[in-house]
């Protein structure tokens, strides 16, 4: 985090960084600048280091400075999605015949990424259940270059310990990358916790308005973010302008809404363990989840994402998915609008098969800010 800014609490950090008045016009906001290239003062006399709007735009340096603040970084890239900025990182990090660690319950789109494209160059992958850091320990290799974890997962809401596994992958050698898409900088900070990468997909809690996709990478580490820099660049999938502002403005209200998915989500948990058609409940906040106590002592409150299974098997869930009619049937999550869906058959139908595939019973819910009273009504019903 930038000095100005390190002696400031997250919610006026999230208002403020990067937001600097315009200069022309004093505009509070940032303007969109929605433009390829800019005027040089003679050749090479760049006005603020733009030249093209690929290598950098000035509503795109907005943001990248506020993500580095939020992460507690002192670098933030933004990226066209969150595939765009890990498919960055792992071209960044990796060569062939390098290793790298795997959840055995990643992200769908994730996993794709390491089975269907990383391996074809020449890099290999192990997957490890990083809720027990010497699972991770015992998957590590002498090419490891990375450990790769998402607390809490998706769709399992599994924990993982971030230092006890940055600790782990520092003494190895490798970087740790930790996608805090699920709670967001607001509720959880991997880089304090020793962390070297973190990602996040701002389609998601960032931009929350389910209006916009994006992605993002934070580190410390200013050499790594000078190669990163150099990555975005020469691969080019960056966050367009129009992107960038929809994703700050989407920021400015990221702990007011985190607060709400979260009290939302703790009503719809309550009432989910006591419904008789429920037969788990996926949730870190629950005493009873195994990654409970390492949740509480890494978060600021366990976020708006719940998981749980239903007696009647495949079919059930999909039934209760069909039968929802305020949540939303469809991908995605961390909008203001609450979500459902099928995991194996939507957002996971890529890992099928795998060793990272999700029960058939499981029903995923993106909790968001309406009335809980309302949601609840809409969850008893649909699940009759």
């Amino acid at each position: 985090m930038s000095d100005s800014h390190s002696s400031q609490n997250f919610e006026t950090v999230a208002i403020h960084a990067g937001n600097t008045a315009d200069p022309l016009t004093g505009a509070v906001v940032p303007p969109i600048y929605q433009v390829s290239t800019y005027k040089q003062d003679g050749v090479g006399g760049l006005r603020g280091g733009y030249e093209y709007s690929r290598s950098a735009n000035p509503t795109r340096t907005a943001l990248e400075e506020n993500l580095a603040a939020l992460e507690g970084g002192r670098r933030g890239l933004a990226f066209a999605s969150g595939l765009a900025a890990e498919d960055c990182l792992l071209r960044t990090l990796l060569g062939p015949g390098d290793h790298v660690v795997i959840p055995n319950d990643a992200y769908g789109g994730t996993f794709r990424l390491f089975a269907k494209v990383v391996s074809r160059w020449g890099v290999e992958w192990s997957v490890a259940d990083t809720s027990d850091p010497e699972s991770v320990r015992a998957a590590l290799t002498p090419r490891t270059k990375a450990v790769w974890v998402e607390t809490p997962s998706n769709p399992l809401l599994g924990i993982t310990d971030i230092e006890a596994v940055a600790q782990i992958a520092r003494e190895a050698g490798a970087k740790l990358v930790v996608d805090n898409t699920f709670a967001s900088p607001y509720l959880q900070q991997p880089l304090a916790l020793g962390a070297d990468v973190v990602v996040h997909s701002m389609t998601k809690y960032m931009g929350g308005h389910s209006d916009v996709v994006g992605g993002a990478l934070v580190v410390n580490d200013a050499e790594l973010g000078e190669e990163l820099a150099f990555h975005q660049n020469a691969m080019g999938a960056v966050a367009g302008p129009f992107d960038s502002w929809l994703v700050l403005r989407g920021i400015k209200t990221l702990a007011v809404r985190m607060d709400r998915h979260s009290e939302n989500a703790e009503r719809v948990v309550e009432m989910l363990t006591r419904h008789a058609r429920v037969t788990k409940v996926l949730y870190p906040g629950l005493a009873s989840h195994p990654g409970h106590e390492v949740a509480a002592k890494q978060m600021k409150s366990f976020g708006g994402m719940v998981s749980f299974q239903v007696e009647g098997g495949e079919e059930a869930a999909v039934a209760v998915c069909d039968r929802a009619r305020l949540f939303t049937l469809g991908e995605s999550l961390g909008g203001v609008e609450s979500l459902i869906e099928h995991p194996g058959r939507m957002t996971h139908a890529s890992v099928a098969g795998s060793a990272l595939e999700v029960p058939a019973d499981l029903v995923r819910l993106s909790v968001g800010i309406e009335s809980a009273d309302d949601l609840l009504a809409d969850l008893q019903q649909a699940l009759g």
